[in-house]
């Protein structure tokens, strides 16, 4: 079981776990939840740079199409095919089996910058998204 406490959350509703220069992301319980059933999941190339909010990857819900944002800045390194096959891990296991994407962190302070889970609960209580 992940330890939310030890994630990084963004106003835009992706985490962030950090082990050593890797980062993994993916969206929240919250986020899963609102957007519902996940039906396709477009990952990132490996070897892409992204940047810190720039649009990494694409989620189809049975709502609508959403971007994922990385969190922080750097290459991408890993993707989760699981994911791709079975979108519903999203759905299923958001922290967990329906991570999107691992970063090799370019600069760690953009991730301690991020909100802590207490941040977070508090973000999405206030109604701010």
């Amino acid at each position: 079981m992940v330890d939310l406490e030890k994630l990084r959350f963004t106003k835009t509703h992706e985490w962030l776990r950090v082990e050593g220069n890797t980062g993994y992301v993916g969206i929240t319980d919250h986020a899963q939840k609102e957007i519902t059933d996940v039906v396709f999941v477009e990952l990132p190339k490996i070897g892409k740079e992204v940047a810190k909010a720039g649009e990494a990857a694409v989620v189809e819900s049975v709502k609508a199409a959403f971007s994922i944002y990385a969190p922080v800045s750097g290459k991408i390194i890993k993707a989760n095919d699981a994911v791709e096959k079975d979108p519903s891990l999203v759905n299923k296991s958001p922290y967990e089996e329906g991570w999107f994407f691992a970063i090799e962190i370019k600069d760690k302070s953009e991730a301690d910058s991020l909100m802590t889970q207490k941040d977070y609960l508090e973000f999405i209580k206030t109604g701010a998204h």
